[in-house]
């Protein structure tokens, strides 16, 4: 191999539903983060890993960065801070939008800084921008912060996403590689299953249902997963809710929405698996788990 391996950690920062899941999963070539239209997806640090013969880079997908009131929310954006302090740089995600910046981004912009990290600004969503506004926009952003780069692309086009590896790479440390070159993700299976089903309750929801839900696995069982080419998994999950209220709007009139998340849950699980899957699906009430510190354990979101 010629010339220096690099390798390390990127973390992709932002506020809210700027297309940093989407931005993961285009530079992996695989679905690893589930992406909704809602703010506030993903809720814990999520690892990809891609490798090339130059280098590996571990890119961390982290919550949005937003002003949190405390159980869950606080422990989202704890979360963020945490992965941004122990990457080797930070990827800022902005949208390609109105020149004027929020007092939120503002807010999400001063947590970078304070991280004194290399970071790249990736305006995300040029395609919905026409091309003349895109410089005064770069404009606004480029004295704000001493960038690294300013890198404008579409995640969800994948348009200028080829060379975007390569600005994030040349800022990463002369290492050798961290993990096996097979391996994409740190996520069991059976976690990156429960977050199948958790987005399929996201889209198949409204207000603020999918906020106050978690997706608990409960069986992921593969004995017999091996056996021929229609091997087959059987997995058992439960959906926590806060309310009676809620429980009912996910079960649905006669069951049929839990029937249509979990349709849909099982076919990318199929995807993700390479086996047919069998799954059952519970809905359990447990009132206020998003805000105290009991339910966020029994919710697997805390140590």
């Amino acid at each position: 191999m010629s010339g220096k391996h690099r390798a390390g950690f990127a973390a992709l920062v932002g506020r809210p539903n700027v297309g940093k899941s989407t931005l993961l999963n285009r530079l992996l070539g695989q679905k690893l983060a589930i992406v909704s239209p809602k703010p506030q997806t993903t809720r814990s640090r999520i690892l990809g890993i891609v490798t090339r013969p130059d280098a590996q880079v571990a890119l961390l997908d982290t919550p949005g960065l937003h002003t949190a009131k405390g159980g869950l929310n606080a422990r989202m954006v704890q979360s963020a801070l945490h992965t941004l302090h122990d990457a080797d740089v930070a990827l800022f995600l902005i949208e390609a939008g109105p020149p004027a910046i929020d007092g939120a981004t503002r807010k999400a912009l001063d947590q970078v800084k304070a991280s004194k990290k290399p970071a790249l600004l990736v305006i995300n969503k040029i395609d919905e921008l026409p091309r003349r506004a895109l410089l005064p926009l770069i404009d606004r952003w480029k004295d704000l912060h001493q960038w690294t780069e300013v890198y404008p692309l579409s995640a969800l086009k994948g348009e200028n996403v080829a060379g975007f590896l390569d600005a994030v790479i040349a800022h990463l440390p002369e290492a050798p590689p961290m993990f096996p070159p097979e391996q994409w993700t740190d996520m069991q299976e059976r976690d990156l299953c429960g977050e199948l089903i958790r987005e399929q309750i996201l889209r198949q929801t409204e207000q603020e249902v999918p906020y106050s839900t978690a997706v608990l696995i409960e069986e992921f069982d593969e004995s017999e997963r091996e056996t021929g080419p229609r091997g087959l998994v059987r997995v058992t999950a439960t959906v926590l809710v806060e309310r009676d209220s809620q429980k009912a709007i996910v079960i649905g009139k006669g069951g049929s929405r839990l029937k249509e998340i979990g349709t849909r849950a099982r076919h990318e699980m199929e995807r993700l698996l390479g086996a047919k899957v069998f799954l059952q699906l519970h809905v359990r009430v447990e009132p206020g788990w998003t805000q105290s510190e009991k339910g966020l354990r029994r919710a697997g979101y805390s140590d």
